[in-house]
């Protein structure tokens, strides 16, 4: 399912997808992407880490003095100058590549939203097949909201031009681990 889900994601453009065995190599990767991206402590340049599951057992002091500007708190004012935001997804959607999200906390939406990259981090086991699929799992009366993404941010409502980030980042990165002790 995860090769479906991958084909679909990056075919939406601007995504990449990227598979770690164990919560380790995907730290690494990460990062290694922040530092290729030069966050630092500097508006425009901060990533912000929206609390999650992942994070769990990580010294979290320890990775925001390797990556100064890497921030584990998010605030409107830090999420708006952030390069990066980076949030946990419940699920994959194999057939869209699509990620869904309860994003009832404030925190993920802007992550999510505000940031120019936003890095999804998803546990492989949560890729389900389709939405209704989904809906067996995830359920609005539970959620009270569901965000579903499907690549960065596009529009071509302005002279029927594509605009990439004009809503939302520009760029997405989806770290699937295959490891899912410590993601749930």
């Amino acid at each position: 399912m995860f090769d479906k889900f991958k084909a679909a994601a990056e075919a939406a453009g601007n995504t990449e997808v990227q598979r770690f065995g164990a919560k380790a190599e995907a730290l690494i990767f990460i990062e290694g992407l922040l530092k290729k991206e030069e966050i630092k402590d500097t508006p425009g340049f901060y990533a912000v880490w929206a609390d999650s599951p992942f994070l769990k057992g990580i010294d979290t002091k320890e990775l925001a003095a390797k990556v100064p500007g890497l921030k584990f708190e998010v605030t409107r004012e830090l999420a708006k100058n952030a390069k990066i935001g980076i949030t946990q997804m419940e699920w994959g959607l194999a057939n869209m590549g699509t990620l869904a999200q309860d994003s009832t906390a404030v925190e993920q939406r802007l992550a999510s939203a505000l940031s120019w990259i936003h890095v999804a981090l998803l546990s492989t086991d949560k890729i389900v097949a389709d939405l209704p699929a989904l809906m067996t799992r995830m359920h609005p009366g539970t959620s009270n909201y569901i965000a579903l993404i499907t690549g960065p941010s596009k529009t071509a409502d302005i002279e029927r031009v594509l605009a990439i980030g004009v809503h939302g980042p520009e760029q997405l990165v989806i770290v699937c681990v295959d490891e899912s002790g410590g993601m749930n």
